[in-house]
């Protein structure tokens, strides 16, 4: 099994990046995703998160307003600290048990892991490949301002509140730019995929 750790910045495309990895066989872990597991109504992290932030960030349904949650911790690098503390630990928990699963059932898998966090949470001899998707950090603000509707002061805070996205390049083995088109975007997820096919030991066209 090859596991591969995804990530890149804030409007990066990383998204993108992953479905398209994910038609050509791989099997995706999205860490939003076990965030989303983990934080369930009434949950210990649900909790503690409710305790430490109010009951002002919770939908009618009780489930938590991430955009909500979001705008106090981005704003806030203590109360983001705070959250991570109360989060991290379970979205590993559960990261770990997966990959334990696939690797009973699929040995051959290429596994991508979605961590947009990787490189800032020491995470990267946790994978044995780190795959960074590249987008400058004025491609960020604009991506955020159309997809979001952030003010461009809201995205420029977004942004800023992240590790730079070029500092990360040297940390990264296969490096995809997303500035282009979507289609150039596949070109690249294409030659990205075969470095991984190398580096798994499989043939070209299998996962």
């Amino acid at each position: 099994m090859l596991n591969v750790g995804l990530t890149g910045g804030i409007a990066c495309g990383k998204s993108t990046v992953a479905r398209m990895l994910l038609a050509k066989g791989a099997i995706l872990i999205d860490f939003d995703d076990l965030a989303h597991a983990v934080e369930e109504p009434e949950g210990p992290v649900w909790r503690g998160i409710v305790s430490h932030f109010g009951e002002g960030i919770l939908l009618p349904d009780r489930q938590i307003d991430r955009r909500k949650l979001g705008a106090i911790v981005f704003a806030d690098r203590e109360k983001r600290d705070i959250l991570n503390r109360l989060v991290h630990p379970a979205v590993f928990a559960e990261w770990r048990r997966r990959l334990s699963e696939i690797e009973k059932t699929r040995a051959d898998a290429i596994v991508i892991s979605d961590i947009p966090l990787l490189i800032e949470a020491g995470l990267k001899t946790m994978v044995d490949l780190v795959l960074l998707v590249y987008l400058s950090p004025e491609g960020q603000i604009r991506r955020l301002m159309a997809r979001n509707g952030f003010t461009r002061e809201e995205a420029e805070r977004r942004v800023a509140a992240q590790m730079p996205i070029g500092e990360k390049i040297p940390h990264a083995d296969i490096v995809i730019g997303s500035e282009g088109s979507v289609e150039e975007t596949s070109r690249e997820v294409d030659r990205a995929w075969e470095e991984l096919l190398a580096f798994s030991g499989h043939t070209a066209g299998k996962a």
